[in-house]
């Protein structure tokens, strides 16, 4: 009787907690979309009343540059920098006038920010990411589509937003979130030679690689959200990422072109149209799990896994010629007691302080494998709510590649090593709002944009990759 009490209760504080998290992630959601739509109001009021007034200006603050005269900026001269959202992200042209990285694109007229797919694979955005740059048709590469059952090509890039993109003009890559992990993929494609039609591409085609709140090595969220830690890829029945994947398919199957011009998270390559599969195709994609990207594995979660970062970086290196930056968050402390916990209600984002706790106990499940050699939960119980301290600082997993903690942002820097600065934060600081972020969001993008243009293009050798540090 006792066990059954013990089920019962525990199944109520399991239902609770995702009625508590769904609610809170939604309200978010409609939050910034209800804000983005009233800016765009607000803008197009502005302008009404201008011209009915005769008044031959411009609102001021309302953006006026088309992608042809920022284009124009980018000449080779100076390297630009793009920057690279994380999951849930989207870029310039998204979300009406709403900014990603909170404005901060705006400390430097060389600045690109990509609109990549908010909850395609990091593959996939990787794809995306070098045809955004250099233009052409999205190729998602023919042996990867053919697995993950989708088409091979995506939208079109008539001309390129870097279009002079090459050894000699290189670019600076700054990832928040998942967005690092898609600049280190880029790159090793890039060396590796993977980009149909493109014969002469190399790793010097980025000149650094920066990491806010990366997620270089996964998270222990994404269990926590709902991925079983046993495979590190398929969902629980009844978890948060369920609602995620119901809400992104019906989101896809209802194809409302106002609507995804707006937002969309990336998967038209996955063919899921009500105008191409009907109700029998949202039947297969949402009951059977025959197709789409939750059947196939080819979404951003299951690469947020530790298992997933590790295959990952199995294959990714630090190579000698690209300078290497991380600035991982944290918003945790220790008691006196030894044990971690938030620090700080006020001072965590509502859509984090819960999970920041949660990453503070969770432990990984005694019956299944570790996910790499080596694996403690106690490193794991820093975090900033959204990604483990432990996984921001250097690519660590499976194997160790070199790196130094910064204190001084004086000392001279060195291509091939991974300078970390550990920030009290959480993962929300340093994106969407710029306020909230304070006197710290500008410290820390006027430092990753101080690295980028105090890096010269200097004199970049081509010997072999920089391999995991093995001593």
């Amino acid at each position: 009787m006792r066990k059954w009490v013990r089920a019962a209760l525990l199944g109520a504080l399991g239902a609770a907690e995702l009625l508590v998290s769904a609610a809170v992630h939604l309200g978010y959601a409609f939050y910034v979309f209800g804000t983005a739509v009233a800016a765009d109001v607000a803008a197009s009021l502005v302008k009404g009343l201008m011209a009915a007034s005769g008044g031959g200006g411009v609102a001021k603050d309302v953006a006026v540059g088309s992608e042809d005269e920022a284009a124009a900026v980018l000449d080779g001269a100076v390297p630009p920098i793009v920057l690279v959202h994380g999951i849930f992200g989207f870029g310039k042209g998204r979300l009406g006038g709403l900014s990603y990285f909170a404005g901060a694109e705006e400390k430097d007229d060389r600045v690109l920010v990509p609109d990549l797919g908010s909850l395609t694979s990091v593959h996939d955005r990787a794809r995306e990411l070098f045809y955004y740059l250099k233009g052409g048709r999205v190729d998602y590469g023919e042996a990867h589509s053919a697995a993950c059952g989708h088409a091979r090509f995506g939208r079109t890039y008539e001309r390129g937003h870097y279009p002079l993109w090459d050894e000699h003009h290189p670019a600076h890559f700054v990832g928040h979130s998942a967005g690092a992990q898609v600049i280190r993929l880029l790159q090793q494609m890039l060396h590796d030679g993977e980009f149909a039609g493109h014969a002469t591409t190399s790793e010097r085609w980025v000149l650094s690689v920066t990491s806010l709140s990366g997620a270089l090595n996964g998270s222990t969220r994404a269990y926590i959200d709902g991925v079983r830690p046993e495979d590190g890829r398929s969902l629980r029945p009844v978890c948060l990422l369920q609602v995620c994947r119901v809400g992104s398919v019906l989101y896809h199957w209802l194809d409302l072109p106002w609507l995804k011009r707006y937002y969309d998270f990336g998967f038209d390559h996955f063919g899921m149209s009500r105008r191409l599969v009907g109700i029998r195709g949202l039947a297969d994609v949402l009951i059977a799990g025959t197709r789409g990207p939750f059947a196939t594995g080819d979404w951003i979660l299951p690469d947020l896994t530790i298992q997933g970062a590790a295959r990952i970086n199995a294959r990714l290196r630090t190579f000698p010629g690209t300078f290497y930056f991380s600035y991982a968050t944290r918003r945790t402390a220790r008691t006196w007691r030894g044990t971690t916990v938030p620090s700080g209600l006020l001072r965590i984002h509502p859509l984090l302080f819960l999970r920041a706790l949660q990453m503070c106990r969770w432990r990984y499940p005694a019956g299944a494998p570790p996910p790499y050699e080596g694996y403690r939960d106690e490193d794991w119980e820093d975090n900033d709510g959204a990604l483990n301290t432990f996984s921001m600082t250097h690519p660590r997993v499976p194997d160790e590649h070199p790196s130094v903690p910064v204190e001084d942002d004086g000392r001279p820097l060195r291509p091939g090593i991974w300078y970390y600065r550990i920030v009290e934060a959480d993962h929300m600081a340093f994106v969407i709002n710029r306020r909230r972020g304070g006197v710290q969001f500008d410290l820390v993008y006027d430092s990753i944009f101080r690295n980028c243009r105090r890096l010269c293009l200097p004199d970049r050798p081509a010997p072999p990759p920089t391999l995991p540090d093995q001593s």
